[in-house]
């Protein structure tokens, strides 16, 4: 599109006029010459036509204001009739607009008075096209003394196109200024290079950038954003994209503000021959890419050290990563994986090496499998493999469209659970085989669990048992039974007691033909209450006995005798009975055993050994330290001869145990096996509590007014409840159940040999922070 500029147009019209005014004097002059040459009569006729039809029109005022107007002119002001004066050309309802007649009349005048030539814009009425007039002084040559010539044009499509013209070009200066602003206010730098690739426009981004003082300093200087060494120079990518006509983009480093950063400069060619540029600082970016490669590098790194195996598939399903684990559960070569195998071939590959379930049609499990990739929540399985082996699958979608596979072994736990079944079973029958009377009840009050001393005992009905009977309904059951029906009662009291305020009640019941039974009521780490009675009435009829003979000291002894000899008899008979046949059994003397009965006769063993470890605990509980030896001891040995002791109980944990022993430690004065008998109780305490691959530390240090023992551990810790009950004597044993945390009798018997040397214990734990138990030992 060719674009006419206003100045151009002007120059145009004059020259147009000129042309005009010529072609009018040859027409006057042939006009003056027609009486004279009949010749010339033919050419001024050629001369008046093309004049008629030129697009400027000539008409001339005299000096009496008469005027000669031509027709075109007379039409294009809309005039009906003829007009003879100047006064003629503005009518009531015709000709020009008022304004403009006065305006042309006034011109007139100065040009017939002064000779000022004029050039006005005049409209006519009811006509949207406007009309340049230019007035000139008449020549001497038309005899029209005084006169003035009025060119008439029409220059309507003209001053339309320059309007268009004028408005376009403040359009594209404002279109310009925005742009030039919004490169101004960009916050990253930008630039324009010449033809020569010299700087001629920088923004305050790029300023400031250079650290240069203004934008003139900039270009004058030529200061390049990019350094000059490396890679041609900052001028490369721009001579590239200005011979090829394409965009360059290069990520090059850059000094800003004295920091290094990393910059994204983008050349991009212009039509006039230049290049334009900006830069992107990429730094963090840069950097959040590199920590989150290294956020997966590590990621991988700790998959690798699980015990699980993972597997993680790519959105086209191929094999992204897989940790050690997953290597070795299910046999895959390391050279078979860098190929990186499809998700169907590695459940081939499973299949061949028999690590995949028995199923009958593989291409349609292997096809449900398939869909986990477009599952929208987690699938989860276990899988029975041969040879025993049991496997928890966990199958999660990944955002991308990727799968991440989670394969946890779990048969050391379906072991356990085994196991744990099978010594259910033990204690069943070995409660069934206990001299006491046992009786589980629920927290809502319910019979769970009891053996046939308790049912025999109270002459309850088997099928009523079965039916886990309320308290209270146990209750009415059991008054015909005591020599004092009212008292049946207690039962719901103790049970609810136990269950409700986790309070040990005991007391005795006597029944109607004579016999006495001491009971107890306590309450179990589950929420539940365990009821027992021991017939007792041989030992009230000695207790009679002895009362009548020294009543003083059988009071004052008759707790402890009564445990003592009830432990010693009671427990210890029995037990030895159990552990003799259970070690011949397990010998052989009664014939070659099965494997399942060798293992129920080892369970047996274990059990008589455990229950005679509490045995000892209780004894221990239940003996005189006031006359306990008196002597040196060496804290440095006897933390030394404990450890030895624990360590074979850690190792079998694969638990780690540390002793830190510091020269402050020194020695304490007390009973060396008793106090060893203490550290040896913590840290069995410790290693019970602590999971596998744990740790146990044992610490000793002092000051000159006492000497410190800690035993901590990193196992999963106690709550209030059970810390605040960890030294009582009736603490729990052995399993606890519900995530609570074993006490056993070993904390109770360490705080009394501590508390017997003038010493003092404490426990700090959290769930999930692990145990910490000091002592502190008086010089």
């Amino acid at each position: 599109m060719i674009v006419i500029s206003t100045t151009t147009a002007l120059l145009a019209g004059g020259v147009l006029a000129l042309l005009v005014a010529g072609a009018g004097w040859a027409l006057f002059a042939g006009l003056a010459m027609r009486g004279t040459a009949r010749a010339g009569q033919a050419e001024g006729a050629r001369v008046a036509a093309l004049l008629g039809a030129a697009p400027v029109q000539a008409a001339i005022v005299r000096g009496d204001g008469r005027i000669e107007l031509p027709p075109r002119v007379t039409d294009w002001l809309g005039l009906r009739g003829e007009a003879r004066y100047l006064t003629d050309l503005t009518g009531p309802d015709e000709g020009l607009l008022p304004a403009d007649g006065a305006e042309l009349a006034a011109a007139v005048n100065a040009a017939q008075r002064a000779g000022k030539p004029f050039r006005i814009m005049v409209s006519a009425r009811g006509a949207a096209d406007r009309l340049v007039v230019s007035g000139v002084r008449a020549p001497e040559a038309l005899l029209a003394p005084g006169g003035v010539v009025l060119w008439f044009a029409d220059q309507s499509d003209s001053e339309r196109e320059i309007e268009r013209l004028t408005e376009g070009g403040a359009d594209l200066h404002e279109a310009f200024e925005a742009l030039a602003g919004l490169i101004e206010a960009a916050p990253m730098p930008m630039w324009y290079r010449n033809r020569d690739l010299a700087l001629t426009m920088v923004n305050s981004a790029y300023v400031s950038a250079v650290e240069a003082p203004d934008a003139r300093a900039t270009i004058d200087r030529g200061l390049e954003l990019v350094e000059a060494s490396g890679m041609g120079g900052p001028l490369a990518n721009a001579a590239i994209a200005r011979e090829t006509g394409r965009p360059q983009m290069a990520a090059v480093p850059a000094t800003i503000g004295g920091a290094r950063r990393t910059l994204r400069i983008y050349d991009v060619p212009l039509p006039t021959g230049g290049v334009a540029g900006f830069a992107i600082d990429i730094d963090e970016l840069e950097q959040a890419r590199s920590g989150i490669k290294r956020f997966a590098e590590a990621q991988r790194a700790m998959l690798d050290r699980l015990s699980a195996g993972v597997a993680q598939f790519a959105p086209d399903r191929s094999l992204a990563f897989c940790n050690q684990p997953f290597r070795r559960i299910f046999a895959m070569r390391d050279e078979w994986l860098r190929d990186r195998p499809e998700f169907d071939r590695v459940l081939e590959r499973m299949r061949e090496a028999k690590r995949l379930p028995e199923v009958r049609d593989f291409p349609a499990w292997k096809a449900e499998r398939r869909d986990w990739f477009l599952s929208a929540a987690e699938q989860e399985e276990a899988w029975h493999l041969p040879g025993g082996v049991h496997l928890r699958v966990v199958a999660q979608p990944l955002p991308d469209g990727g799968l991440l596979a989670i394969f946890e072994d779990r048969t050391e736990q379906v072991q356990l659970a085994s196991a744990r079944d099978t010594l259910l079973r033990v204690r069943t029958a070995t409660f069934d085989n206990l001299f006491e009377a046992l009786g589980v009840f629920a927290a809502d009050g319910r019979l769970q669990t009891w053996n046939q001393k308790f049912r025999t005992l109270w002459g309850f009905d088997e099928d009523l048992l079965a039916s886990h009977p309320r308290v209270d309904a146990l209750a009415k059951a059991a008054a015909a039974k005591l020599d004092n029906p009212q008292r049946a009662g207690m039962l719901g009291d103790l049970v609810r007691s136990a269950t409700v305020d986790r309070l040990n009640r005991a007391g005795r019941f006597t029944f109607a033909d004579g016999r006495q039974f001491e009971f107890a009521a306590v309450p179990l780490p589950d929420g539940n209450a365990l009821f027992t009675m021991f017939d007792v009435t041989d030992s009230r009829r000695m207790e009679r006995a002895l009362r009548d003979r020294n009543e003083a000291l059988e009071e004052a002894d008759r707790v402890k005798t009564q445990f003592v000899a009830n432990m010693s008899y009671e427990l210890r008979t029995p037990l030895t009975s159990i552990k003799g046949f259970a070690e011949m059994l397990h010998g052989g003397y009664a014939g070659a055993l099965s494997d399942t009965a060798t293992g129920y006769a080892e369970a047996i063993l274990s059990s008589v050994e455990r229950l005679s470890m509490l045995v000892d605990d209780v004894l221990d509980l239940t003996r005189d330290d006031a006359a306990a030896a008196r002597e040196r001891v060496d804290l440095e040995m006897l933390a030394g001869g404990a450890a030895q002791t624990a360590a074979p109980e850690a190792q079998a944990k694969r638990i780690t145990l540390a002793v830190e022993v510091l020269g402050a430690a020194g020695t304490v004065t007390g009973d060396g096996e008793r106090l060893r008998q203490a550290v040896e109780h913590l840290l069995s305490h410790a290693i019970a509590a602590t999971p596998r691959g744990g740790r146990v530390l044992l610490h000793v240090d002092g000051d000159a007014r006492a000497a410190r023992i800690v035993v901590s551990d990193n196992g999963p810790g106690m709550s209030k409840a059970e810390a605040a009950r960890a030294f009582d004597r009736f603490a729990t044993h052995g399993i606890a159940r519900d995530g609570e945390r074993a006490l056993g009798l070993g904390l109770p018997l360490a705080k009394r040999f501590v508390e017997a040397h003038g010493g003092s214990i404490a426990l700090v734990s959290e769930p999930g922070a692990g145990t910490l138990v000091t002592i502190e030992l008086p010089r």
